[in-house]
């Protein structure tokens, strides 16, 4: 506080240092420019790390602070305030106020010729609304909450957006938001509250004037790392982020997450426990997606569990992962006010060796589509160590589809629901589950082809298996009944590929059931 005081009295003299746009378009600077590019941020989030973690920015104004939600709505960024406005670039950047849910202040600054100037909370910033905000009485040094991105193909509609901890998100050719990115996890469902770091400064790198790409810098700081990150964002109809993240722990992390992936799952055509809305499918995802390090394509069904269920997928080297979003039939959502439909898949694609680990997927309940309740992330095995710095590169793909697809048939459906013979007696409780695969070789198969699932459970007994033709999306059923081996409801682990002969067709159908009390296991 005490340096941002003193910086301030030098900010009419450091007003030249922002660009003609900025200081057109009313913006002011705090403090005077400084020298800046990654190697510097990855410096000073090195020495950030050398000390005790110290929380970041200061108490709200309490009118800022009690914001209810319908106030912090009406508060508007003015478009004519955008950064670089008038500068005739394909990029425009807007600010979010503070408030509501997004109460620790992020300072924001404008990279231009190697030198970067912090942006001062201005109140001609924002159309305040009805929100009962007066912004002339806050301090300069107020900050913001975020920002957003918007592009030349229309300025009026986001393609990225950082607001909230870590979190940021992008959209693809819907133009539509859907799930979310983190820049870190630390100690995802360990039984213990979750440590969310926080980006605290963004440095926005001013681009070409014919660029199709801009570049981010963002300090992240937590009790347990700092980091350094430079995201390069390229639209487009799949959005594309290449990032690089600079670690720097301050101790040792049990359960580390790198290009955590957020999103939402309540209801869909193989988890209908919480069913009980009009709409018949409520989700962001429908599945986690792999690409293993040794070539094996793998999907796994996303559920809304009883409790908490935690996965870990181990692998070497992978070749990517993510949440995907591949029901795209409005018809299975009904929903014409957020379009689940339209919203964006996004794929991680590692850049350079990341060793051994494993793709972790943590699964909570969730009553309503309000709570984001998935998390995916990579887990490398090596531990990073307190002192020492630990270096990762990835590529983020916003949008309909992964860039890369198995060669083989993919599952676009899973359906489960209660098992025995129609029209016969239940002798006792069984989950049926039908698997619908498209795609591959299946739609070229001559007629009569000896087409079998391949079917492994960890508990229980299989049976009533089959594999038939599905004509109305020229792929294949297959279907099998799980019966559990006694009342306990100890989750089981599920794995399902169709095979020729000795050639695979499909990808991996991996899921995880978990049985419903005795009680619950009605047969009639």
């Amino acid at each position: 506080m005490q340096r941002r005081t003193l910086l301030g009295a030098a900010g009419a003299a450091a007003l030249s240092m922002l660009s003609p746009a900025a200081r057109a378009a009313g913006l002011k600077p705090l403090g005077s420019a400084q020298a800046f590019d990654y190697a510097w941020l990855k410096g000073a989030a090195r020495q950030l790390a050398s000390a005790p973690y110290q929380p970041h920015g200061a108490a709200l104004p309490a009118d800022v602070a009690a914001l209810n939600w319908d106030q912090y709505q009406a508060i508007q960024f003015k478009a004519d305030h955008a950064l670089w406005a008038d500068e005739q670039l394909r990029f425009q950047v807007k600010l979010f106020h503070l408030g509501l849910f997004f109460k620790r202040p992020v300072r924001m600054f404008e990279v231009r010729g190697g030198r970067a100037q912090e942006l001062a909370y201005d109140p001609a910033m924002f159309d305040y609304g009805k929100s009962g905000l007066d912004g002339s009485r806050q301090p300069p040094n107020l900050g913001f909450a975020g920002f957003r991105l918007n592009f030349d193909t229309n300025f009026k509609l986001d393609m990225a957006a950082f607001l909230g901890a870590s979190y940021f998100r992008a959209v693809g050719a819907s133009k539509q938001y859907g799930l979310s990115a983190r820049g870190l996890a630390i100690d995802t469902a360990l039984g213990r509250p979750e440590e969310f770091p926080d980006f605290t400064d963004f440095y926005l790198e001013r681009p070409d004037p014919a660029s199709g790409t801009v570049v981010v810098y963002a300090m992240l700081d937590s009790p347990s790392v700092a980091g350094a990150y430079r995201f390069a964002i390229a639209p487009g109809d799949t959005t594309v982020m290449d990032v690089d993240a600079a670690l720097y722990p301050r101790k040792s992390i049990e359960r580390l997450g790198i290009a955590p992936c957020t999103s939402m799952y309540q209801a869909g055509e193989n988890d209908r426990r919480m069913a009980n809305d009009w709409r018949p499918e409520i989700h962001d995802s429908d599945g986690l997606a792999m690409h293993t390090g040794g070539g094996e394509w793998i999907w796994r069904p996303l559920t809304n569990p009883r409790t908490l269920a935690f996965n870990a997928f181990a692998d070497q080297q992978p070749r990517g992962f993510g949440l995907l979003q591949r029901d795209r039939d409005f018809n299975h959502y009904q929903d014409d006010g957020v379009f689940y439909d339209r919203r964006p898949s996004l794929w991680v694609e590692p850049k350079g060796d990341w060793g051994a680990g494993s793709v972790q997927l943590t699964e909570i309940p969730t009553v309503d589509e309000t709570f984001d309740n998935i998390v995916a992330f990579w887990n490398p095995a090596q531990p990073l160590v307190p002192g020492r710095e630990a270096l990762f590169a990835y590529r983020l793909h916003w949008g309909a589809e992964p860039p890369v697809q198995p060669p083989l048939a993919r599952c676009v459906a899973t359906r489960t629901g209660l098992g025995g013979v129609v029209g016969q007696p239940r002798p006792y409780w069984s989950w049926r589950f039908a698997i619908d695969f498209a795609g591959g070789e299946l739609a070229r198969l001559p007629a009569g082809a000896k087409v079998e699932p391949v079917i492994s459970v960890s508990r229980g007994k299989v049976e009533i298996t089959s594999a038939r033709p599905l004509d109305a999306i020229n792929g294949y059923r297959a279907m099998f009944d799980l019966v559990p081996p006694d009342g306990s409801t100890e989750q089981i682990t599920l794995r399902l590929y169709l095979r020729s002969g000795d050639r695979a067709l499909t990808e991996t159908w991996l899921y995880q059931l978990q049985p419903p009390p005795a009680a619950e296991r009605a047969v009639g």
